[in-house]
């Protein structure tokens, strides 16, 4: 067994162990990358030789994570890990985009990467490390590779960059970038930030480039040690070099002339199927069907190069837009009469329908990763139908895209959505795209800032996204602003930028080319600065702040805040309390703990109701519940129940006081029932509450005026040795708790069953 380690060690002194030779040796390549605890198994197959018909690279690329590898359970019945989540579907799109560009264009065989987390301590964030498993795997193969690359994360906190920080470490950061390249070329960037400058962002590309060049230096060594410096030959494509040169010399100025037409995306695509039929059309009918896979593959070029020179060497692009003009915009809201928020946002060809949904903390997403658990607040879902590029076919669920552009989006709006006890509601925004024609994800980060600023959420600032291209040839480049989808498949970037007018909130970029100067990338960035901000001004002539009140169909919350200690008062013993109020009330109710600084617990209980009444009634429940009684206060309450020597009178949710028949009235009262009945409402005031039983005396007659000549009775001196009758009080009152045992145990049992 030849097994070679090798060790990348971070700026902090902490070590990513690389190893190779040991385990899953059938396959192609493989690598386990480890730090600390965490450990990734990488593997890769490639199939020996393309797949008929094929001209394109086959490439799968899957990340999953191992629930024993925390030495969990998975949820669920099965009880054993099933499809990919939303969080593992993102990290091998992030592995993917980063390796895709790197191989060969005339390379076809199917690859396939898997990279598994098998073992996972519970502060290291497994993610950074998948893209450098990955690449090492690769790096031991004899497949065709333009590697090595490695995948970082860089974040910054409290000015300061950090190289792939621990989970505890990510408190406090104000920005996050997942950085993937080779140790000369930027390949892939995604992440968020909290509105910071297109300077800061740049620095940090940078400062992770000059990390990942190292890893590069230690996979170099890699591929050396195991012997793999010289890749397998290979020969997937078969060439007629004279029909590539006619179809070069009849379709190139067809092409340039029907790319310069400024046709519609629906006229533009007809016209160069009907060159490309055209041309066909000039070869031998015998031998049309055998050449056209060929045919489509040199017309495709074709196309492409007479698009890429129009721009270049014009400044023109496909819809007649120079290099920084965005396309025509409009918007409008409160489209859907019945949705919390709504919005339309069409930038050209491209058209998104946004709604927002409220709800409870019910309604939260749930997280159960192997790694985080939890819930989200706020959640944006993005579906791409096939109608919006006019294709006839079914649709067949969420892809691997529409989670990614979904993430996107949601990572954009994210920070300018409240949260806390600025806004008590799940919140979930849902992008339909109905037409797409360039930056689908972007147009839903604006039609999803239109709705919810529609919704009447207290959404802090407006936020804008576009997406930037770049054309490069032989030294010449252009970076076009707002790009088509034609230009983001024949460009060579796909530089997404989305942030409010004080700074970015999240980016993603894809390159396709070899080599992207710093220049390059802080001129695409300061012209996307131009192009949001000229979006956001034409989204803010519909809607500029958020509405001053929701909906009145959307639902309502109120949220109250309660001592930890009495959290378990308006549960109750097994839910008791919190069912009744909900089933009485009609409402939903949810209480969360809080930890506050000083180490106490608070209650944050949240009222969700369909009228102003039901949630009135079960706040001032709840309120009563979680209330002090004071001394002297007067309170409102209800007869519980009359007994011969007085009536219990609930003055609070679950708090009564004895009402003694001494304190009905100024005058003498002789049955309690010539004055009160259960279930009358009554005020009263509270006279004293007793220091060891917490029992309460109440009083009527306290609040009610003293006749005129009324003259105090004399009190006669308690009689020692008289237990159980209370201190103060008129000599009725003394006669009815010390004469007679069984009223006052009836009285004591009684607030006894009442506290239980």
């Amino acid at each position: 067994m030849n097994i070679i380690k090798k060790e990348i060690q971070l700026a902090d002194g902490r070590i990513i162990e690389i190893e190779t030779g040991k385990l899953a040796k059938q396959a192609d390549g493989s690598a386990v990358v480890k730090m600390g605890g965490t450990m990734l198994l990488a593997t890769v197959t490639c199939a020996k030789e393309a797949e008929e018909d094929i001209d394109f690279l086959p490439l799968q690329v899957d990340y999953k994570e191992k629930f024993y590898s925390a030495g969990r359970f998975p949820g669920g019945f099965m009880k054993r890990e099933g499809k990919p989540s939303d969080y593992e579907i993102l990290i091998a799109r992030l592995i993917d985009r980063a390796l895709r560009p790197l191989f060969p264009e005339d390379f076809h065989a199917a690859v396939f990467v898997n990279v598994n987390l098998i073992s996972a301590d519970k502060d290291t964030q497994p993610d950074a490390l998948a893209g450098l498993a990955a690449a090492a795997a690769l790096a031991v193969t004899d497949i065709p590779f333009n590697g090595p690359l490695s995948e970082v994360r860089v974040v910054r906190k409290n000015g300061e960059f950090k190289i792939n920080p621990s989970f505890s470490e990510m408190e406090g950061i104000d920005l996050e970038l997942m950085v993937g390249a080779t140790d000369k070329n930027i390949m892939m960037v995604e992440g968020e930030m909290n509105e910071v400058s297109e300077d800061v962002m740049l620095s940090a590309i940078m400062f992770a480039h000059q990390e990942i060049k190292r890893h590069c230096a230690v996979l170099n060594e890699l591929t050396e040690a195991a012997g793999k410096t010289q890749k397998r030959e290979y020969s997937h494509e078969v060439n007629d070099e004279e029909i590539r040169e006619a179809c070069q010399k009849f379709c190139y100025d067809k092409c340039y002339k029907i790319a310069k037409s400024s046709l519609s995306k629906q006229e533009r695509t007809e016209a160069f199927e009907a060159l490309k039929e055209e041309f066909m059309q000039t070869l031998p009918e015998e031998e049309r069907e055998e050449k056209e896979f060929m045919v489509n593959r040199y017309y495709a070029a074709v196309e492409k190069k007479a698009m890429r020179d129009m721009i270049l060497n014009e400044g023109v692009r496909l819809d007649g837009r120079n290099t920084t003009q965005v396309r025509p915009i409009w918007c409008e809201v409160d489209y859907l009469p019945c949705a919390h928020g709504s919005a339309i946002f069409t930038r050209g060809e491209t058209q998104s329908l946004a709604t927002v949904t409220l709800g409870t903390k019910l309604d939260m997403k749930e997280i159960d990763e192997v790694l985080i658990q939890g819930s989200e607040q706020f959640v944006l879902h993005y579906n791409f139908p096939p109608f919006s590029t006019g294709d006839a076919r079914a649709s067949r669920g969420v892809g691997r895209r529409e989670i990614g552009h979904g993430n996107l989006a949601m990572r954009a709006l994210k920070p300018m959505v409240p949260v806390g006890e600025d806004n008590p509601y799940a919140v979930r925004v849902v992008s339909d795209i109905l037409e797409s024609n360039g930056s689908s994800s972007m147009a839903s980060v604006c039609a999803g800032c239109l709705a919810l600023m529609d919704s009447g959420i207290k959404f802090k600032k407006p936020v804008a996204g576009v997406a930037m291209g770049l054309i490069e040839q032989n030294g010449k480049y252009a970076i076009l602003s707002d790009i088509l989808g034609d230009e983001d498949h024949l460009g060579d970037m796909d530089f997404k930028v989305a942030g409010t007018k004080d700074g970015i909130t999240a980016t993603q970029m894809d390159i396709k080319c070899d080599g992207l100067s710093e220049e390059i990338m802080a001129k695409a960035l300061a012209q996307a600065k131009e192009a949001r901000l000229h979006i956001m001004g034409e989204m803010m002539k519909t809607i500029s702040e958020p509405r001053e009140e929701l909906k009145p169909h959307a639902p309502r919350i109120v949220q109250l805040r309660i001592p930890g200690e009495f959290i378990g008062a308006v549960i109750g013993t097994g839910g008791k309390v919190i069912q009744e109020i909900q089933k009485t009330t009609n409402t939903t109710i949810t209480i969360t703990e809080e930890k506050q600084p000083d180490g106490t617990t608070i209650g944050v209980v949240d009222i969700f109701g369909i009228n102003k009444e039901s949630m009135d009634s079960a706040f001032n429940w709840i309120k009563g519940i979680t209330t002090v009684p004071e001394v002297g206060q007067v309170y409102h309450g209800k007869v519980a129940s009359l007994l011969d020597f007085g009536a219990f009178v609930e003055i609070l949710p679950g708090k009564e006081g004895l009402l003694h028949i001494s304190e009905l009235a100024w005058e003498k009262t002789e049955k309690v029932s010539d004055i009160l009945n259960v279930g009358d409402e009554v005020d009263v005031k509270l006279l004293e509450i007793d220091e060891k039983t917490g029992k309460m005396r109440l009083s009527m007659k306290a609040l009610l005026p003293k006749p005129e000549g009324y003259v105090e009775p004399v009190r006669k001196p308690r009689p020692e040795g008289r237990r159980g009758a209370p201190r103060g009080g008129d000599r009725g009152e003394r006669r009815g708790f010390g004469r007679d045992k069984k009223r006052e145990s009836e009285h004591t049992q009684h607030n006894e069953n009442k506290e239980d």
